[in-house]
Parts: structure tokens; sequence; C-alpha cells
């Protein structure tokens, strides 16, 4: 059977391994509507974080800076990139690991 094959996909409802998340072309579109010194600022919140030592800002960061550069990123990053930037929680507050017992704040 054809990994590509659609109705396969949303017959079982899982996607197929090289079928990317639905949801996120409406990220990319949403993050691409940004206007670019938003982008920068965000880059540059996500980076400081980083350098902090928080792992949702390092791939936040990493994953904006692919964007960026017009190099390629997984539906999965995408996903989380767009989902922490649309949270609201950013620049103004600071960035949280969310697992539990592992909180940065």
């Amino acid at each position: 059977m054809n990994p590509l094959d659609s109705t396969r996909s949303a017959a079982n409802g899982e996607l197929a391994s090289c079928e990317p998340h639905p949801a996120a072309y409406e990220a990319k579109a949403w993050i691409a509507q940004q206007p670019p010194e938003e982008l920068y600022k965000w880059r540059e919140a996500f980076a400081s974080c980083a350098i902090e030592g928080n792992r949702l800002g390092d791939v936040c960061a990493e994953t904006l800076n692919r964007l960026l550069n017009s190099q390629p990123v997984s539906d999965r990053y995408l996903l989380g990139l767009a989902w922490t930037m649309r949270s609201g929680n950013w620049p103004n507050a600071e960035l949280s690991d969310s697992r539990p017992n592992n909180r940065t704040t």
C-alpha cells in the first residue's frame, strides 16, 4: 500500500510516515504572516532563554532560525513553535519548560 495514500491515513486516523500533520500548513502560514521585526524579537527572546539552558527556548530558537533561512522544518517543530508564539506568554513573560517536575520558572 502506498504510504502517501491519504485514504489509508484518514481511515485509521494515523499519518503516513512522510505525511505532515494537516495543521502544520496553517502553523507555517501563521508564522509567515508575522512582521519580520516581530520574528526577530521572538528569535532574540528564544535565544536568550536558550543561553540560560531552557530547552523550549533552544528548540524554538533553532526552529525559527531554520524557517528564517528557508531550511526544512518538520511538522512537529513547526506546530510547537506556532503554539509557543500564539500562547501569548512571549516575549513579555519568562518561557517555562512545562514538563512535569522539570519547571524552570
